[in-house]
C-alpha cells in the first residue's frame, strides 16, 4: 500500500508537458527473487524512479528498457534470468536463482487505460480488489496489452466469463496468477493480482510507549488510529504519524471505529480497568486480532472478572487475544517493544511462522503454481520478446 501511494504521489508531480513515464510491474517469478509479483516501479525519462522491482540490480536495466517503451509507446515483457550466476550480463554473481518477468508499459496520463488512475482510485477507496492485466494478445481476441479488468466486492458485471473464476480465486486467496486464455478465436496472456489496503491499526491508550508503535506502523504504510479517554494524552504533537487521533469514552469508543478483517486492535493503556472495558467491547466484534500489553496473568485476571460479572466469551473469541503481545525478540526498550508488536501483527495477517528463516525448510516465499506463465514460456516469450540474463 505504501509503495502504491508513493507511486501515485510521484506520478501527480510529473510535468507531462516535458516528461514521459512508464510503469514496470513484476508479473511472474520462478524460483527466488527479492520482490514478488505485483511489485511496481514508476520510471520517468529523466532517469528517476519510485518503487522497486528487485533489490536494486534490475532497476538500471529496467530504466533503459523503459526509455525505449516511452519512445515506442508499446508495452513489453522482459524476462530476467538469474538461474546461472556465470551467464549474467552484468558480471556479478548475486545468485538469486530465479526468473523474473517484468511488464513495462508506457503511461499516457489522459488515456482511459492509464494504470495509475486505477491505483489512485484504490488509494482513495482503500478496498480489496483483484486486477487482471493483459500482457500479450493476438489480433483475434479484441484485447491489447495493457487492457485491465477489475474485481471488487461491488463490481463484478464487467468481468468476462472466461476470466471471472480465476479473478475470484485470486481475490479470495491473494495468490497472484499468470496464465494463458483462449479468447474468441485467439489467445491472450494475463496477470492477475490482488491489491490490499494494508493493515488498519487501532491503539487503545496514548502513553509514551505508543509513540514508536504508531510511527513504525505508519512507516510500514498502515493506517493508524490512536484513542484514549484522557484528552491530555492525545495531543496531536505527540502522534504526528497517526492517521487519526480519537478522544472517546471507553464504553463508546468501539461505536466510533470501523472494524474490518484487516483491523488489528492493540491495548496499551497500562490502565487495567480501561483495557478490561475495551476488551469486553472488542470481544463482541469480529476484529481478527487483539493484542494486549502486559503479562499473561493480567489477561487471566480480566477473564476471571468477566466470569464474576456473568460475562461469557467463547474459546474462539478468546483465542483472538494475544497476551502478552509481540514476538519473542528479547525486546526491552519502547522502540524494541514496538518492533516486536509490529512483527507479530504482520506475521498474524500474512500467516507467517515468525521464527528464524534459517530454520524454515523449503523456500522463503511460497512457490506459485497452476497454469502460469512458467508453464507456457515459449508461447509468451517468442521472437519479439526480450530476455536479459542478469542478477538481482
Amino acid at each position: 500500500m505504501k509503495e502504491i501511494s508513493r507511486i501515485v504521489e510521484v506520478f501527480e508531480q510529473v510535468d507531462f508537458a516535458k516528461r514521459k513515464a512508464a510503469l514496470a510491474t513484476v508479473v511472474w517469478v520462478e524460483g527466488s527473487s527479492y520482490r514478488r509479483p505485483g511489485a511496481r516501479m514508476l520510471i520517468t525519462d529523466d532517469g528517476r524512479w519510485e518503487g522497486a522491482i528487485s533489490g536494486g540490480c534490475l532497476e538500471g536495466d529496467a530504466l533503459r528498457k523503459a526509455r525505449q517503451v516511452m519512445l515506442d509507446g508499446q508495452p513489453i515483457v522482459v524476462s530476467y534470468d538469474t538461474m546461472d550466476d556465470g551467464a549474467n550480463s552484468f558480471g556479478v554473481g548475486l545468485g538469486c536463482n530465479g526468473i523474473i518477468d517484468v511488464l513495462i508499459e508506457p503511461i499516457d496520463p489522459i488515456s482511459a487505460q492509464n494504470p495509475i488512475t486505477l491505483l489512485k482510485e484504490f488509494t482513495q477507496k482503500r478496498d480489496v480488489r483483484a486486477l487482471a492485466t493483459v500482457l500479450k494478445s493476438d489480433e483475434f481476441t479484441g484485447l491489447i496489452p495493457g487492457n485491465r479488468f477489475m474485481l471488487t466486492e461491488e463490481t463484478i458485471e464487467s468481468i468476462p466469463g472466461w476470466l471471472y473464476d480465476d479473478m475470484q480465486r485470486v481475490f479470495s486467496t491473494g495468490k497472484p496468477l499468470t496464465r494463458s486464455y483462449s479468447v474468441l478465436s485467439g489467445n491472450a496472456e494475463l496477470f492477475i493480482e490482488r491489491i490490499d489496503p494494508g493493515i488498519e491499526l487501532v491503539i487503545f491508550g496514548a502513553g509514551y510507549d505508543v509513540i514508536p508503535v504508531a510511527k513504525l506502523a505508519r512507516d510500514l504504510g498502515w493506517q493508524v488510529t490512536v484513542t484514549d479517554d484522557c484528552i491530555a494524552h492525545l495531543s496531536p504533537k505527540r502522534f504526528p504519524a497517526a492517521t487519526c487521533v480519537l478522544y472517546s469514552d471507553r464504553q463508546a469508543v468501539i461505536d466510533q471505529l470501523t472494524i474490518t478483517n484487516r483491523t488489528a486492535a492493540v491495548l496499551m493503556s497500562h490502565n487495567f480497568n480501561y483495557d478490561k472495558a475495551v476488551l469486553e467491547k472488542l470481544l463482541a466484534t469480529d476484529v481478527p486480532y487483539i493484542g494486549m500489553l502486559g503479562p499473561r496473568k493480567r489477561f487471566d485476571k480480566m477473564q476471571d472478572e468477566f466470569k464474576k460479572d456473568g460475562l461469557s466469551f467463547s474459546d474462539e473469541a478468546l483465542d483472538r487475544v494475544y497476551a502478552p503481545i509481540g514476538l519473542d525478540l528479547g525486546a526491552e526498550t519502547p522502540d524494541e517493544i514496538a518492533l516486536a508488536i509490529m512483527a507479530e501483527i504482520k506475521a498474524f495477517f500474512t500467516k507467517g511462522a515468525g521464527g528464524f528463516l534459517k530454520d524454515k525448510s523449503g523456500p522463503i516465499h511460497e512457490r506459485l503454481s497452476g497454469n502460469s506463465l512458467n508453464h507456457g514460456r515459449q508461447a509468451m516469450f517468442d521472437s519479439d520478446s526480450m530476455s536479459v540474463d542478469t542478477a538481482i
